[in-house]
């Protein structure tokens, strides 16, 4: 699915608030019998979930509360979500460093063991094929998570590289950890409430650390991570104990922290101005258009030896054609392919993503716009259904980030 998550949510609700159910079922649920479930998939119907197909996978889109609610719940106290569907990985092997900085931006090398960092998988041209949190373990274990979506073409990409890699005589292999489902606790008592589930003290656990570690008796991988600007945590656990662990942070949170789906997780983002792939990221998009020139560490910048480094290095020295901007605007909410003008009716670019921000109460949006119409500041105009609408280009996030990093 590209995106429109919040307008899914909401056309939802109006059926569901009409009684229309079969129409909701009709459109939304058409190929239940081929949608693949997580195991908590009983948890969230019991929950009030309202299951949508996403990426191959019977999801909740949101719960008992509208989108708007569950939003400010999470930034307010915090939101629980299954992203099971989400892939993990782990590659191990003396060369599984060097195999990965093939096929990734980021300097794997540099990274002290028990960190991580957002890095994105490129291909020859320079364009995103996807981006992935990735963690190094050790030296000889890097554990990462690829989008739902491109799991297949993710997969494919890694396996193709590697056993070129492997046949000039590269120590590396891999583990795709299906056996295991994946919570994200987000907001601001996140770690107040996971705490109460473990002896460690994750006070000295900062944002993009990793540990593996006892929750609720149960080893997990522990990443300080997430999708929503606020700070938590992504819980990687043996897919037989995840209901129980759902109910415990719920329970130990005592109501505060909600069950909260894809709706409010796509709302979440936006505010964070955090790329949603298939939307703000896509095969032609190089991560300088993306402006996530910063996760291409130093050493990469000078060295490359990345898929499509050649053209990336030369956008890094020359500055790109385009560049992803954010937008505040009047009207309507800006949607995914609303085309961008200047004040001379001029096309310069589309939107990626956009809604109406729960947090700010206006609309929010972010897209692509030519060099030199990018600074913070510059008048647009937004067409929606055909109609002009005064947008203003604006630095992102919307909603400050609240990171847990050493003071």
């Amino acid at each position: 699915m590209r995106g429109g998550l919040w307008q899914l949510g909401q056309s939802m609700s109006r059926h569901l608030a009409h009684g229309d159910k079969k129409a909701v079922a009709r459109r939304y649920f058409a190929t239940e019998a081929e949608l693949k479930k997580t195991v908590l998939y009983d948890f969230h119907v019991a929950n009030g979930g309202k299951m949508v197909p996403f990426a191959g996978w019977s999801m909740p889109i949101q719960y008992k509360d509208s989108i708007m609610d569950s939003t400010l719940n999470c930034r307010e106290n915090g939101g629980l979500f299954d992203v099971s569907h989400m892939c993990g990985l782990s590659l191990k092997g003396k060369d599984s460093v060097p195999f990965l900085e093939k096929l990734v931006i980021a300097d794997v090398a540099g990274l002290a063991p028990g960190t991580g960092s957002l890095t994105v998988f490129t291909n020859e041209k320079g364009g995103a094929i996807d981006d992935s949190v990735i963690t190094k373990v050790k030296d000889d274990h890097i554990y990462l998570v690829v989008n739902a979506g491109c799991r297949d073409k993710d997969l494919a990409h890694i396996e193709e590289h590697m056993k070129a890699f492997k046949a000039k005589g590269g120590d590396v292999s891999w583990h795709i950890h299906d056996e295991r489902s994946l919570l994200a606790l987000q907001g601001p008592l996140a770690a107040r409430v996971l705490q109460h589930l473990t002896k460690e003290d994750l006070s000295k656990m900062y944002f993009g650390e990793f540990r593996v570690l006892d929750i609720n008796g149960v080893q997990c991988f522990l990443t300080r991570t997430g999708y929503t600007g606020e700070d938590g945590f992504e819980i990687s656990i043996p897919s037989e104990s995840a209901v129980d662990l759902a109910k415990a942070i719920l329970e130990k949170s005592e109501g505060k922290i909600r069950l909260t789906g894809l709706g409010a997780r796509d709302s979440l983002r936006l505010e964070a101005g955090l790329c949603l792939y298939g939307n703000d990221l896509e095969q032609h998009i190089t991560p300088i258009e993306a402006g996530l020139t910063w996760a291409i560490g130093k050493r990469r910048r000078a060295e490359g030896g990345f898929l499509g480094a050649e053209f990336i290095l030369k956008q890094l020295a020359e500055g790109p054609k385009i560049r992803r901007v954010g937008f505040f605007s009047s009207g309507p909410p800006p949607r995914s392919h609303s085309e961008i003008q200047d004040e001379g009716g001029n096309n310069i670019g589309e939107v990626t993503s956009g809604g109406f921000s729960p947090c700010l109460k206006k609309n929010i949006a972010m897209g692509y716009v030519k060099s030199g119409l990018h600074k913070a500041g510059t008048e647009v105009k937004i067409i929606i259904r055909g109609k002009s609408n005064e947008g203003v280009v604006t630095k992102m996030p919307f909603v400050p980030t609240k990171y847990y990093k050493p003071s």
